[in-house]
């Protein structure tokens, strides 16, 4: 068996005064954020559930990472496991998930959002001895 990690990145594009609203916990919905977060870990752990053919694997972490940007938000998701196949799908999942989390909680205060820019970034396997 390898140990194999998958990095997958996306981009949102929000408006200035939707950044702010965030910031400052005032979307209707609750914390956009932490919102995200989960619903990115969710998602990676169900991947094969939402797309056909895909391996269910057992992940050992999966991590969100969210940062503000000038022009919105980026997401990126880590994934790892030890198996016979990559998890990338599974990282892809998590980003494409937690983005439209936060274009759903958004959609009443902007109505510009763009997702964009979905990618996966980094696969490694690691030969385990």
């Amino acid at each position: 068996m390898s140990t194999r990690t998958a990095i997958a990145k996306g981009k949102i594009k929000l408006q200035r005064k939707t950044l702010d609203l965030i910031s400052k916990d005032q979307i209707a919905k609750g914390n956009v954020l932490a919102t995200a977060r989960l619903a990115g870990i969710q998602a990676a752990k169900q991947t094969a559930h939402l797309i056909p053919l895909c391996h269910t694997l057992p992940l050992s972490d999966v991590k969100i990472d969210i940062v503000a940007a000038r022009y919105g938000a980026e997401v990126t998701c880590t994934t790892r496991t030890v198996a016979q196949t990559g998890v990338e799908m599974e990282a892809l999942t998590g980003v494409a998930i937690a983005l439209l989390t936060i274009y759903d909680m958004c959609k009443a205060v902007d109505k510009k959002m763009q997702i964009v820019a979905i990618r996966l970034l980094e696969k490694t396997k690691t030969q385990n001895r």
